[in-house]
């Protein structure tokens, strides 16, 4: 039986504090973990981004730049920190201006940051080109994102949310010239079935050819996480995203022990 190096993110300090407190966590408190997590072995983490970076300020009365130069300082400078931005949204709740966009990408550049995941929930491939375009201006990796879902039992997709739709665009992204590192298909609701993963992801494999990172992520919330990353490794995805308890499972990615 061959073997393969699968890639994992530990998504505790940023997707798991988001999704299990509100992100609502001091930096002194967590960095002892992350200095743990170091010497456990992982080398790729999610530091930053979306409501981590709001919720430093909003809550925590604390900044989010010092935040990200400690989680450097404790991860090490050989370590993956990836963030997340939301395409023209970066790190706020509504569309900012092209000058903030760029200031976005420029600063998590300047505070240690290596890779931002960039999104568009409704898969607006005009939204990630030019966000996508700072990011890797600024000396970023850029991990551009399909975003999927499931639809309720039933329903009528009339053309969207089947594998057809998010390879359609996958295309969009390739023929916009979007530049980017790698690619992630994200279920940010854990909705989707396994299926419809395995179809999707071998879709794009097939698509992008062997040479691109093309990773899964997704969350808990149906129970059905685990499965989802099984298939999605038997397509031929390279990475996945996993969480360490207490701020696994739930509405959080799966945890890393039972995956």
């Amino acid at each position: 039986m061959s073997k393969r190096r699968i890639a994992v993110m530990n998504t505790s300090f940023r997707d798991g504090f988001q999704s299990v407190y509100g992100a609502r966590v001091f930096t002194a408190d967590f960095l002892p973990a992350v200095e743990a997590a170091r010497d456990a072995g992982f080398t790729h983490f999610e530091a930053g981004g979306g409501a981590r970076y709001q919720s430093l300020y909003l809550y925590c009365n604390e900044d989010a730049f010092d935040m990200m130069d400690a989680f450097r300082a404790t991860a090490g400078p050989d370590a993956n920190l990836q963030t997340l931005a939301r395409g023209v949204n970066v790190v706020g709740l509504d569309s900012q201006p092209s000058d903030v966009i760029d200031l976005h990408a420029r600063m998590f550049k300047k505070h240690g940051m290596t890779t931002v995941r960039n999104f568009d929930a409704m898969n607006d491939v005009r939204n990630l080109s030019y966000s996508g375009q700072c990011i890797v201006d600024a000396g970023l990796k850029h991990e551009v994102v399909v975003a999927l879902m499931e639809l309720p039992p039933k329903a009528v997709s009339e053309g969207a949310h089947t594998p057809e739709f998010y390879t359609s665009v996958l295309r969009s992204i390739l023929d916009a010239g979007v530049p980017f590192t790698s690619v992630c298909y994200k279920d940010a609701s854990g909705t989707s079935v396994p299926s419809k993963i395995y179809e999707s992801i071998k879709q794009a494999r097939q698509l992008l050819g062997d040479d691109v990172h093309l990773r899964l992520h997704t969350h808990e919330t149906a129970g059905v996480s685990i499965m989802q990353y099984k298939a999605a490794l038997d397509a031929g995805a390279n990475g996945i995203d996993l969480c360490m308890a207490p701020c696994s499972g739930g509405t959080s990615q799966p945890d890393v022990v039972a995956m």
